[in-house]
């Protein structure tokens, strides 16, 4: 087995948030954005398969994980920028981005904003604006997370995964409860991620992305319906879709072989 080449780095935003971020694999370089959880971790097992083949790079987001959380209020444009940090810091022009839930919000901002230093768009259980179920889930989960960090964390987990996946990998619904964010400063973080990703309005241009786009999605997503992923396909309608019937909200992880199969095909055909 080939030994893949791996290390961990920092960088710094124009406001002074310091993110923790990791570098594997060589080839194509790939920017792989997390959702609402921020941190880097939750790509650990789809770094390692995709570095065999592609340079990956992942990143906590500021004020999560090892991040620090800069003076900038959050915004999906800011968290955008933030990416562009670390591509800045490890010395990358361009490349692919996958964005996950959130981590999709993201990378489109980036794709608006800096569409000659995007390679190519992956787009998994993403959206274009947060319809009425998105708004009154998350603002639910927003109430729960004030008063009650451990039931957020719960119940999130619970929404995010097939029931008997879960049940076979119950570990993850532990450690979700482990990490809950009960301080403060934690749960503020969190609300303002909330606010930010509910603010999010991507349909006004989505059609005029030049680079080449795959779609992904669960058709049994709770978190974000597959509706929303087939809006953004018929707003592009030249680009890729794989949708998949079972995997849950968070299916990177709950489906990882799909998942890294179907990115690896789809960078093939670039």
């Amino acid at each position: 087995m080939t030994t893949q080449t791996s290390f961990d780095f920092r960088a710094a935003t124009d406001d002074g948030a310091l993110l923790q971020a990791y570098r594997q694999g060589e080839g194509r370089p790939l920017l792989l954005v997390s959702g609402l959880g921020g941190i880097a971790a939750f790509w650990n097992d789809i770094a390692a398969t995709l570095g065999r083949s592609f340079e990956t790079l992942r990143f906590d987001q500021r004020g999560l994980g090892g991040s620090s959380r800069g003076e900038t209020r959050c915004d999906i444009d800011r968290l955008a920028r933030d990416a562009f940090a670390v591509m800045d810091a490890a010395g990358i022009e361009r490349a692919v981005v996958i964005g996950h839930s959130t981590g999709g919000c993201i990378a489109q901002a980036m794709a608006r904003h800096a569409p000659e230093r995007i390679d190519g768009l992956i787009l998994s259980a993403a959206w274009l604006k947060a319809c009425r179920y998105m708004t009154a889930l998350f603002g639910s989960r927003r109430a729960i997370l004030d008063c009650n960090p451990q039931a957020y964390a719960a119940t999130s987990t619970l929404a995010s995964y097939p029931p008997r996946w879960l049940e076979a990998h119950w570990h993850v619904y532990e450690r979700a409860l482990a990490t809950a964010p009960v301080s403060e400063e934690a749960r503020a973080v969190l609300r303002e991620r909330i606010d930010a990703l509910l603010a999010f309005d991507g349909g006004i241009d989505i059609a005029a992305l030049p680079m080449p786009v795959l779609v992904m999605g669960a058709r049994d997503d709770m978190v974000v319906p597959v509706h929303h992923q087939e809006a953004i396909a018929a707003a592009l309608p030249g680009c890729r879709r794989a949708i998949m019937e079972t995997g849950g909200h968070l299916f990177p992880n709950s489906r990882p072989d799909f998942f890294t199969a179907s990115v690896a095909e789809w960078l093939g055909e670039l």
